[in-house]
C-alpha cells in the first residue's frame, strides 16, 4: 500500500498547524550500540574450530567442540555485559549489574583458548594463550561497573519502587508496539514510537528523582495499561475495517496521551527547579547570617 508523504513543509504538513510542537525523531536522546562489530566477531571466531573438530581424532573432536562451546558462550556473556553497560551509562542513577558479565566472558574467553590450544600444544604453551585471550579480552571489552551510580544518600527503597514501576510501563509499551505491528504500517509504527520516546523521558525524569513516583505511577500504570488495551483493540478494528474512522481516533489518542505525558515531565522538572532555588535561598540566608555577602 502506497503512503503519502508528510513532513514539516508539505502541504497539511505538521509545520501548517500553528502551535503544535515539531515531532521529534523516534531515536531521540538514542545512540549507536556498542553490541556489535566486535562482539559479532566472538560469535565468528570459533567457527573453525567446529569445521575442524570433523577432521580430528577423538581426542581432537571432544576438545575443539568443547572449546567451541566455551568461546560461544563467552561470545554470549559478553554481549549481554555490554548490553548492561549501556543500560548502566544511560541513566543517572543505576544500580551495578548483579553478574559481573563481561568479566565472566573474558575467564571463558581465556579457558576456551586454552582448550583449543591444548590439542596440539604443549599445557605450558597451551596456558601462556589462554592468559593472552583472557588479556586481550580484558583490554577490547574491560571491566564491568562494580559500583552504584548516583545512589549516595539514596533511598534504596525507593529506587526500587521506581524500578518495579518503570519495568511493568516497559512492558506496556512493548506490548503496544507488538500490537501496532501487525498492522504492518510504517506511520503507525513511527507515531507510537513518538509517544514511546515521550513516554520514557518521563521514566528516566522518575528514575532521576524517585519523589516522583507516587505522582507518576497512574501515568506508568493506570495510563499506559489503558493505552495498550486500546491499543490491542484497536488493531483488531483496523485490521478488519482499514479505511474505518478507528484510525484518526487511534493517534487522536496519542496525540492527547503524548501532550499529557510530556506537560507531567515538564511539572516534574520544574519541581525540581523550585526545589533547587529553595536550597540556594536558605544557603544564602545562612551564609549571610555568617557575615558572608554573596554579591
Amino acid at each position: 500500500m502506497s503512503q503519502r508523504y508528510g513532513g514539516q513543509y508539505s502541504p497539511k504538513g505538521n509545520g501548517d498547524e500553528k502551535g503544535k510542537t515539531p515531532p521529534r525523531s523516534p531515536y531521540h536522546g538514542q545512540s549507536r550500540t556498542r553490541a556489535g562489530g566486535r562482539v559479532n566477531l566472538l560469535f565468528l571466531a570459533p567457527l573453525p574450530l567446529a569445521f575442524l573438530a570433523f577432521f580430528s581424532t577423538p581426542n581432537g573432536l571432544i576438545l575443539r567442540l568443547l572449546a567451541f562451546g566455551i568461546l560461544i558462550s563467552a561470545a554470549w556473556l559478553t554481549r549481554e555485559g555490554v548490553l548492561a553497560q549501556e543500560e548502566y551509562d544511560a541513566r543517572k542513577i543505576a544500580r551495578r549489574p548483579a553478574m559481573p558479565r563481561k568479566l565472566f566472558g573474558s575467564i571463558l574467553t581465556g579457558l576456551g583458548v586454552f582448550v583449543a590450544a591444548s590439542v596440539d600444544g604443549a599445557m605450558l604453551t597451551s596456558g601462556v594463550f589462554g592468559a593472552f585471550g583472557f588479556g586481550l579480552h580484558m583490554l577490547a571489552f574491560g571491566l564491568d561497573p562494580m559500583r552504584h551510580k548516583g545512589m549516595d544518600n539514596i533511598d534504596e527503597f525507593q529506587t526500587d519502587r521506581v524500578a518495579r514501576a518503570v519495568n511493568e510501563a516497559e512492558k506496556h509499551l512493548s506490548a503496544m508496539k507488538q500490537a501496532i505491528g501487525r498492522t504492518k504500517d510504517r506511520h503507525l509504527d513511527a507515531r507510537l514510537e513518538q509517544f514511546t520516546t515521550t513516554a520514557r523521558d518521563m521514566f528516566r525524569t522518575v528514575e532521576d528523582d524517585p519523589r516522583d513516583l507516587t505522582a507518576a505511577r497512574k501515568y506508568l500504570g493506570v495510563y499506559l495499561l489503558g493505552a495498550r488495551d486500546a491499543t490491542a483493540k484497536f488493531v483488531d478494528i483496523y485490521m478488519r475495517d482499514p479505511s474505518g474512522g478507528a484510525r484518526a481516533d487511534y493517534e487522536t489518542l496519542l496525540d492527547d496521551l503524548e501532550a499529557n505525558f510530556s506537560a507531567k515531565t515538564q511539572q516534574f522538572l520544574s519541581d525540581d527547579r523550585t526545589d533547587l532555588d529553595v536550597e540556594i535561598e536558605v544557603l544564602r540566608e545562612r551564609l549571610a547570617r555568617e557575615g558572608v555577602r554573596m554579591e
